[in-house]
């Protein structure tokens, strides 16, 4: 969570929304500044995300090449989605979303990083989570493959070549980029991470 400002700090004297979708909403918002005036912020507020890094016994992390329209490309990404079914707690998603794209399924989780994506304009924030003790399991009930997701590849890389990607510029989804190199460093230093829930 970010760290609230100071009384009287940047109180929000307007705010309007300009559009609300299915994923984000864009407000406009006038803002008071601390050493005086005020200033227009355009904002897109975001249902966030969760984000996996899949390592294997092998340690190997689970990659997936997807189309991103946005940037005219395909990006490799780890498994992740939004968090748009009501009342599903993040670890749940993790793990629909982990099932859904990898079809695998995890003995342990812990929650790695958590990522403010684009904190200069969005409040998305993505909870990565470190999923290990991997096994093959069947896609959810009522899944349906579609859209980008039709040619989506999946593919286990190991750790290592994985960070030489990420510093070659060949991994450049950020939440993609965190993981790699957060997992990379609980492999190297076995930091003490927070539970997943």
């Amino acid at each position: 969570m970010a760290e609230p400002a100071r009384p009287g700090e940047y109180a929000v004297l307007a705010s309007e929304t300009v559009h609300e979708g299915r994923i984000i909403t864009l407000v406009k918002e006038t803002v008071a500044m601390p050493g005086g005036g005020d200033s227009v912020r355009e904002i897109v507020r975001h249902i966030g995300a969760v984000c996996v890094a899949a390592v294997d016994d092998e340690g190997r992390i689970v990659m997936v090449r997807q189309y991103r329209h946005p940037v005219r490309g395909y990006l490799w990404e780890l498994p992740a989605g939004l968090r748009d079914a009501d009342g599903e707690a993040p670890l749940a998603t993790a793990k629909r979303e982990l099932a859904e794209e990898a079809g695998l399924a995890a003995e342990r989780w812990s929650l790695l990083v958590n990522s403010y994506s684009t904190p200069g304009f969005c409040d998305e924030e993505i909870l990565l989570f470190l999923a290990e003790g991997l096994s093959p399991v069947d896609r959810p009930e009522g899944f349906v493959v579609e859209h980008e997701e039709l040619d989506m590849t999946v593919e286990r890389v190991p750790l290592d070549e994985a960070v030489q990607r990420v510093l070659a510029g060949g991994i450049r989804n950020s939440s993609a980029v965190i993981g790699v190199l957060a997992a990379a460093q609980v492999r190297a230093a076995a930091p003490e991470l927070r539970p997943a829930e």
